[in-house]
């Protein structure tokens, strides 16, 4: 009996996350199902029109995608987004693993005040730092270059970072490090041999956040890269499209899908990592 009162208190809660995952669903499948469907169609028709049955899979068609990788440039803009991507993404979880190794463990003059000045940085808009960096860059030449963007997203994303991996490696049991002084290893020791892996599940959790949030950024990569078509990020070239083919929704659709498969494939690949990392260090010892 108690156990059938549990399950029914469960009900109204899993209603509520079935609709909202339905809502998010919905327009990911709207997307996908037009990116198939010609132009007479989709001028014609919704999209959920496609899903009557019988199916008619002879209406859909590749074309769509064909253009945007090939006309449309979507295809050097992927690329361009994955060498974006990748440094961008190694570079800040690098440093900020051993800061917050540092911040954690580690004794120094200055250490709270600059933990502080840290985190009061998550309150500052990125917006208002990008034209004296930008002014910067234009000095030192990286203006449009992939190394001034991977210094611009490592900037942008190191605060956050080593504040999500210090909430986890500080929490980590003092006697393993009072353990590992005691038989004679080093600070670098210690933190390859043992912060490192017992911290891989909140490493992947932030590597997914920094990874999705440089992937699917149009603001910086338009502001840092510029709209040059060599060094362009798949959403710059997304919302070109937008002003360059106007109302071929079917076009712009199959381009939106295409940077949309590369997160998705990612998160749901990786989602138990990202589910014991939002999980790690909420129980201490």
């Amino acid at each position: 009996m108690e156990r059938l009162v549990r399950v029914l208190s469960r009900v109204p809660l899993h209603a509520v996350i079935i609709v909202i995952a339905l809502i998010w669903v919905f327009p990911t499948l709207g997307v996908f199902v037009t990116s198939f469907r010609p132009a007479p169609d989709v001028a014609a028709t919704g999209w959920w029109t496609a899903l009557r049955v019988p199916f008619e899979f002879t209406q859909y068609t590749l074309r769509n995608y064909e253009s945007v990788i090939n006309q449309g440039g979507i295809g050097r803009a992927f690329l361009n987004s994955l060498i974006i991507t990748i440094p961008a993404t190694i570079l800040p979880i690098m440093i900020a693993a051993l800061a917050a190794y540092a911040f954690a463990w580690m004794r120094f003059p200055g250490r709270r005040f600059l933990f502080i000045m840290l985190v009061a940085l998550l309150v500052i808009p990125l917006q208002t730092t990008m034209i004296p960096i930008l002014r910067l860059f234009n000095r030192l030449g990286l203006a449009g270059t992939f190394p001034g963007i991977w210094l611009a997203h490592t900037g942008y994303g190191l605060p956050l970072t080593i504040y999500l991996l210090y909430n986890f490696i500080g929490a980590l049991p003092s006697e393993l490090f009072d353990s590992a002084t005691i038989d004679g290893a080093s600070t670098l020791q210690i933190f390859f041999r043992l912060v490192l892996p017992l911290s891989i599940t909140a490493i992947a959790s932030v590597t997914i956040f920094q990874f999705l949030w440089v992937w699917n950024d149009l603001l910086v990569a338009l502001v840092y890269l510029g709209g040059t078509p060599d060094v362009a990020s798949i959403t710059v070239q997304v919302s070109s499209l937008v002003g360059s083919y106007g109302q071929d929704w079917e076009v712009l659709t199959a381009a939106v899908f295409v940077s949309m498969l590369l997160p998705l494939s990612i998160f749901f690949g990786l989602q138990r990592y990202f589910v014991r990392g939002i999980l790690a260090g909420s129980i201490k010892g």
